[in-house]
This record gives C-alpha cells, sequence and structure tokens, in this order.
C-alpha cells in the first residue's frame, strides 16, 4: 500500500497542483436574470450602455440657480431671485434659468437647462409664491450631480472575471442589464466512502455513522461558486469506489472522495485516482493537522481530491484547497480575501514544530478587544467546529503560540 512519502506544506502542495495544471482550457458561459447573479462570476466585460447619471441631477432639496447670483449673499446681506417654477420629480426639466432667476427642485430630480447649482433649502427663505431670499453663496456645480459623474458611455464598468456583490447586481441594474454573461459553476462530483457510513435519514445502529462530509463538502463547494453533485455513499471496496469514481470522472470538472486517503490496508483512493490518467498523484500528505492524509492528482486537466473522512479534517482542508481551484475554473480575475479579524489567545496553544496547525477558536468581546478561545476536540467531532467563529494557524516553525499573542483569526 502507499505510504507518507514525503508531507508537503500546504502551500507548497497547492502551488505544486497549480503549477502542474494548466487550469480550464475556456470558460462556459451561461445567462442568467441579473437579480440571480449574487456570487457568480461575470463571464466578459460589461459595458456602461449609456452614462450615469443620464442627466445631470440635485443631491438636496432645493433651488436650481446661477451660482454667480449668490456671490456675497448672507443672512443679513441676502440675495433676491425670481422662482422661474418647480421641476417635478421624474420629468423633464423644461425651464431655462436665466440670470435671477431659480427653480425649486427635489433630491435626484433633473437640473434645467440654464442652472449651474442647488442651494439647500435650509439656506433660503421664501418670501411669497414668486420670490427667495439667498443667504448663502454656492460654487459653480455645488449639490449637483453632473451627467456621467459615476459611469461614463462606453466604459467598462464591470471586468471579465468579477464576482458580483450585491453592489455590482445594483449597478447593473441601474444601467438596464437584466440578463448578463456569467461563468458556469463547476461540477464537483462529492463521493463519500465507509462501510460504516449511511445516510443522516437513517437512524445508525452500533458502529455505524452519519454521513457528514458529503452535506458539509457540498455546502463549502456551493459557497466557492462551484455546484455540488452529491454522488452518495460507496463501499469500501475497490470494484464500488472505481467505478463511482470513474462515472464522476466523466460527468464532473472536479472528482472530490472523501475518506480512504488514509494509510491503511484498506487505502485504495489514491491508487483510484491515480488509475484515472496522468500525470497523476501530485501530492500524498500534508505537513498539517488536522488533514494530514490528503491527495492532490490530475488525470488530463481535471482535479482530483482525496480528503480525510473525519470532518474537522476534510472541512479544514477542503477550505484551503478547493476555493483556489474552483476560482480558477471560474475565471475570477482578483483574489479574494477570507474575512479574518485579529484576537488575542486567552491560553498557550500546543503545536508541533514542522507542520501547520489550524486550532479552533471562539471569539469573545471583552474591554481590552477582541479575545479568541480555543476550542479543543478531535477531528472527528464535527461541533468542535460548530462552536468555533474560526482557526488561527499556527506556522510549521513554531512549538505553539503563548497566551496574549495576537493572531489573525480567519472566520467561516
Amino acid at each position: 500500500m502507499p505510504e507518507f512519502l514525503h508531507l508537503t506544506p500546504p502551500e507548497d502542495a497547492l502551488d505544486r497542483f497549480m503549477k502542474t495544471w494548466s487550469g480550464p482550457e475556456s470558460i462556459t458561459a451561461t445567462q442568467i436574470e441579473t437579480e440571480d447573479a449574487l456570487g457568480r462570476v461575470t463571464a466578459g466585460d460589461i459595458s456602461a450602455p449609456h452614462p450615469l447619471p443620464p442627466f445631470p441631477r440635485s443631491t438636496v432639496d432645493g433651488f436650481a440657480l446661477r451660482a454667480e447670483d449668490t456671490h456675497g449673499a448672507t443672512p443679513s446681506l441676502p440675495a433676491y431671485l425670481e422662482i422661474a417654477g418647480e421641476v417635478h420629480m421624474g420629468t423633464t426639466a423644461e425651464i431655462n434659468i436665466t440670470s435671477g432667476q431659480a427653480a425649486i427642485v427635489h433630491t435626484g430630480g433633473m437640473i434645467p437647462p440654464g442652472a449651474t447649482a442647488v442651494i439647500m433649502l435650509e439656506d433660503t427663505q421664501q418670501l411669497n409664491e414668486g420670490e427667495i431670499e439667498i443667504h448663502k453663496a454656492v460654487a459653480v456645480g455645488e449639490n449637483i450631480l453632473v451627467e456621467g459623474e459615476d459611469v461614463k458611455r462606453g466604459e467598462v464598468v464591470i471586468p471579465r472575471g468579477t464576482l458580483l456583490r450585491a453592489q455590482e447586481i445594483g449597478g447593473l441594474l441601474a444601467l438596464g442589464y437584466t440578463k448578463i454573461l456569467v461563468a458556469k459553476r463547476p461540477r464537483v462530483g462529492i463521493l463519500s466512502s465507509g462501510d460504516e457510513v449511511v445516510p443522516p435519514s437513517h437512524k445508525p445502529t452500533p458502529g455505524q455513522v452519519r454521513d457528514i462530509n458529503s452535506y458539509t463538502l457540498a455546502a463549502l463547494v456551493e459557497r466557492s461558486g462551484g455546484r455540488p453533485i452529491r454522488r452518495g455513499i460507496v463501499a469500501d471496496d475497490r470494484a464500488s469506489l472505481e467505478s463511482a469514481a470513474l462515472e464522476s470522472f466523466q460527468e464532473d470538472d472536479i472528482v472530490l472522495i472523501t475518506a480512504g486517503s488514509s494509510v491503511s490496508a484498506r487505502d485504495i483512493t489514491v491508487e483510484i485516482l491515480a488509475g484515472l490518467g496522468e500525470p497523476g498523484v501530485l501530492v500524498h500528505g500534508l505537513a498539517i493537522k488536522p488533514g494530514k492524509p490528503t491527495i492532490l492528482a490530475l488525470a488530463g486537466n481535471k482535479p482530483l481530491i482525496g480528503l480525510p473522512g473525519n470532518p474537522v479534517s476534510a472541512l479544514v482542508v477542503g477550505g484551503l484547497i478547493l476555493p483556489p481551484i474552483l476560482r480558477r475554473m471560474l475565471g475570477l480575475a482578483e483574489a479574494i480575501w477570507s474575512p479574518e479579524i485579529p484576537a488575542r489567545l486567552t491560553v498557550n496553544i500546543a503545536s508541533q514544530s514542522g507542520r501547520e496547525d489550524y486550532q479552533p477558536v471562539r471569539l469573545i468581546a471583552s474591554g481590552d478587544g477582541t479575545l479568541a478561545e480555543p476550542i479543543y476536540g478531535r477531528s472527528n467531532l464535527i461541533f468542535t467546529l460548530v462552536r468555533a467563529d474560526g482557526l488561527v494557524r499556527i506556522p510549521a516553525d513554531a512549538n505553539g503560540l503563548p497566551a496574549g499573542e495576537e493572531v489573525i483569526v480567519r472566520l467561516f
């Protein structure tokens, strides 16, 4: 049976994989409704079909006027202007402001021709229906959004490979894009192996456990932009796992097998993944806790991943390995930053030099800042992560971290 010949640091393992893998030959695009595009990735550049704002608009309630008509105006020496009319919301301004005139405008309303500024309502006093006092001077352009100030016609507003957030969706709809082309989500076939594993709906008998990994990894894939394909629980024998892996290989963009990656008499995952094609297994074993028995392989241009069966190990390592692979398959142009928060350790954390440790912690608000309290538990105890808010990385060259140490907590 294969042995862990060399434990590779996680960063080096991923770097080796990424340099060997050429990535997708092309990004497959699909058209979807813009309102449903949260978290999707644009498949091409998107340009503005018209400027934003499409016309000059007021940023306040007040009076549109010529700025020069307010020069020197103060509460004790006001300027007096004729009210030429009102620009109603949602209508085109047809009043033409000339010297000595002002028009009533509302926030977001169109600026009438001839006006060069807007004075706020509170800086004026209306004397009667036809005249106002101006108590303050305003500059040219004050309280006005000019046409195209936000976006120019033809400008690339959202480049290809952009992860769409709420603000991008708002911008697209402001430009009239109700449908857009996005990268098709990569299919990730998830196989959970083990004779002791039963579906969550079953009541386990002694010696059996419910399947966790298919669902936690599917959620991770979904959050990372992929399309999880849960392929069920596979028996711990070569023929069953080989058949299931081959089916996933033929239909999915990534093959992911959880369990069966540890060195034992029943370790066949690495051999099955290697048998799917060249270049085969690139990494078997990471210098990390939890998650040492991890496999990274390629068959042709298709990523193959073997993760440990223990739920904490699978989710921690999956969170390090899967997102960057999926980002490349989606054509993401920019790095996606994981949310992190600084905190101080409440107690010492022990670690073994030579491997990276990822310690679950719970965050506690205190008067002196945020505290990180370690949550201890073995890698087969899923509620270790449920009780935690994030992970603290302990570098491979450290023999632990002392209480009071400032650390960065990577939030889940």
